[in-house]
């Protein structure tokens, strides 16, 4: 019990001691668009972004800790085109060029590079080389559309539970008004802005909620300026 608490104040600690916090703001649960507000140390450091979201709203998602206003109808599942609501972690970018001006640990998107979809797989959420034994589904990283030439991976579901959603990302946007399948786009120049900018020594984090549940925020990070 003790050890459980630690672990717990720990994680608490890391997670409310983060220097660079990007917030993701949708007026409801239902909206495909957002806000996005890039903040270091409690200073907003960008102007606010529009950006689009899941075509089917938000839900729910695992993230770093359970948010008060969990609603049982509206969790984030597998394949439901909703973004996930909470506080995650950002871990990776990603790209096509094989350098990238970039602090947050770099992931070159080689052509055989897949994310996994299928939760019955061991690879389930998991970035990885295409293994001999193809996942019944899975995502190829380097798209021939492009919304993958820049992003950054959100560490949404890291546990892997079966369909609860995985291969969460920020990335660039198909055209202005194109809606997501579950991540966060917007358009290359902001995403470029945002990779160059986050340093994995300053802990970041996404904080991704509807605008009912800015309250909570307050009282989790008092001194961001909601």
């Amino acid at each position: 019990m003790i050890k459980t608490f630690l672990i717990l104040v720990i994680l608490q600690n890391l997670l409310f001691s983060s220097q660079q916090i990007i917030l993701v703001i949708s007026q409801d649960y239902t909206n495909s668009k957002a806000k996005l507000t890039c903040y270091e140390d409690e200073i907003k450091v960008f102007e606010t972004i529009d950006v689009n979201i899941g075509k089917n709203g938000l839900g729910f998602g695992l993230g770093e800790l359970k948010l008060e206003e969990n609603r049982q109808n509206i969790v984030k599942k597998e394949g439901d085109k909703k973004a996930p609501i909470g506080i995650f972690k950002l871990t990776n970018t990603f790209g096509y060029d094989k350098k990238q001006k970039s602090i947050l640990n770099y992931i070159y998107l080689e052509k055989n590079l897949i994310c996994v979809d299928d939760s019955d797989s061991k690879y389930y959420n998991k970035i990885i080389q295409m293994p001999k034994n193809k996942p019944k589904s899975f995502e190829i990283m380097k798209r021939e559309d492009n919304q993958y030439e820049l992003g950054v991976v959100v560490q949404h579901n890291k546990e892997q539970k079966k369909q609860a959603g995985s291969c969460i990302f920020l990335h660039v946007q198909k055209n202005i008004n194109a809606p997501t399948a579950g991540c966060t786009s917007m358009t290359f120049q902001d995403m470029k802005k945002i990779v160059e900018w986050l340093d994995g020594s300053k802990n970041p984090i996404l904080i991704q909620v509807p605008k009912s549940s800015l309250p909570e925020i307050k009282k989790l990070y008092p001194k961001l300026p909601l």
